[in-house]
């Protein structure tokens, strides 16, 4: 195969071979690098004083990275402003949260141009280039300008939003022509393939063939769908090992017979905590009989602590426990335990298995793991049931969830009240027809077939005078 460079916000290298040491992407991408030989470029996540290109090389089985350190402006400008504050929330349909700082922009905008200029001297000819998320939008374009004319792909992993929304971005018209520089374009799911297309329609002269290739004068880009999986012989590994059987255990234990429900999200507000916690007290206030007899886990590590927006929904989240806690709680029994921290992936399948129901119902998401970790953790012989929001990009892929809109308190504690009296039959069915795919569209699958798409002729020359997007 072709060398393969891989380009990310971060790098995460090879930690070894034992389950659950690190996520599936990673260990799609690294198998991917190792098999070509290839290189793992981006930021290494920390600071300097002045950018200097330097890149420290390493060699971590089998796979070799390269990273940069960013100064301290960069840092505030590019990834805490325009990536998390400007981007983030409006891709995830929040553009009340969203930041529309120049500032920002300008870090973003210098950001791309200088991991461009670092990494192109490392591409060589015959290299496919695989750019991911949306940290790097630009990154295409300004490898182009330095002459590079490699084929090169883009993946994002978070939601693509609709037009409308996108247009409240200042300079939305550049950015989008800037994707255009890309060769193929992967999404998580048709919704968000869709509205990109959408944008197309609505806002250049490009033409879309059947196939998804949008032509813009000289240019052509193909935009396909290829939903990320999880890594499923390693997981599945990690859930019938010695951590998981632990936690299992350590689980039953806990429960003392209650039946355990369990959510596992980034503390982030596109994950509809709030909505949820309300959703399970509208269960406890209408089935008091219930009282005691369950409890919901919910496991959420902080993150981006330094985003304002990101101590408020930790707030949020504090207040509502202590209410729902305070008001339904009694000697013997807590109906919510809400917990900031992490647990490493062979921990939480054991977790997942110990848990008669998953509750996963975010406000937007581009794809959603947890989702498809929680299913293959479960026992096969009396599995648990997945409820799972309409708007994850998983729900296209795992219809045998339990679909609800996490917006509805009255829908959520339905769906959990379903769940409880699924019988085991059921529980099995919809469990076989989720593993199913689960297994067969793992990520390996999802790394074949988007460096698949991405194999192709050379790319294009680009003209002076090339149609731009207005």
């Amino acid at each position: 195969m072709n060398r393969l460079i891989v380009i990310s916000n971060r790098v995460s290298p090879p930690m070894g071979d034992g389950p659950g040491n690190q996520g599936g992407l990673a260990v799609a991408l690294s198998a991917a690098l190792r098999e070509s030989s290839g290189i793992w470029f981006g930021w290494s996540g920390e600071e300097t004083e002045a950018f200097t290109g330097h890149i420290n090389f390493q060699r971590s089985y089998g796979v070799t990275t390269a990273t940069v350190d960013l100064e301290a402006q960069d840092v505030e400008e590019y990834y805490n402003g325009y990536a998390n504050c400007t981007l983030w929330p409006l891709f995830h349909n929040r553009v009340d949260l969203a930041e529309f700082e120049r500032g920002f922009a300008g870090g973003y905008e210098r950001v791309n141009d200088r991991l461009a200029e670092t990494v192109a001297p490392l591409i060589e000819e015959s290299d496919l280039v695989w750019v991911h998320d949306y940290h790097l939008m630009l990154l295409g374009r300004n490898l182009r300008t330095r002459g590079v004319k490699n084929r090169i792909g883009f993946f994002l992993h978070i939601p693509w939003p609709p037009a409308r929304l996108l247009e409240s971005l200042p300079g939305h018209g550049e950015l989008f022509d800037a994707m255009l520089d890309y060769d193929v374009i992967g999404f998580q799911s048709e919704n968000w393939r869709e509205s990109f297309i959408r944008y197309v329609q609505t806002h250049t002269d490009a033409t879309i063939d059947q196939d998804g290739t949008i032509t813009l004068g000289e240019r052509r880009t193909r935009i396909v769908v290829c939903p990320i999986g999880i890594d499923f012989a390693e997981f599945h590994e990690a859930a019938n090992g010695q951590t998981a059987r632990e936690f299992y255990e350590r689980m039953q234990r806990s429960a003392n017979g209650r039946t355990m429900i369990v959510g596992v999200d980034r503390l982030d507000y596109s994950k509809g905590l709030p909505e949820r916690f309300l959703g399970y007290e509208r269960l406890l206030a209408s089935r008091p009989d219930l009282h005691g007899q369950l409890f919901l886990l919910q496991i959420a590590p902080p993150s981006r602590e330094q985003v304002r927006t990101y101590q408020q929904i930790r707030a949020t989240l504090d207040s509502l426990s202590g209410r729902i806690n305070g008001e339904f709680a009694d000697a013997e029994w807590v109906p919510l335990r809400y917990i900031n921290k992490g647990y490493p992936r062979d921990a939480l399948a054991g977790i997942y298995r110990a848990s008669r129901i998953g509750l996963i119902t975010p406000l937007c998401d581009g794809m959603n793991l947890v989702a498809k970790e929680y299913v293959a953790a479960q026992d096969p012989d009396d599995p648990g049931v997945l409820i799972l929001s309409q708007f994850a990009g998983a729900a296209r892929q795992l219809t045998d969830a339990l679909i609800v809109n996490p917006y509805s308190p009255d829908e959520l504690a339905e769906a959990i009240d379903r769940a409880l009296q699924m019988d085991l039959k059921e529980r099995r069915d919809r469990w076989r027809s989720m593993m199913e795919s689960i297994r067969n569209e793992d990520v390996r699958w999802w790394q074949a077939c988007f460096t698949k798409a991405l194999a192709g002729g050379q790319h294009e020359p680009l003209p002076e005078d090339r149609p731009q997007v207005s």
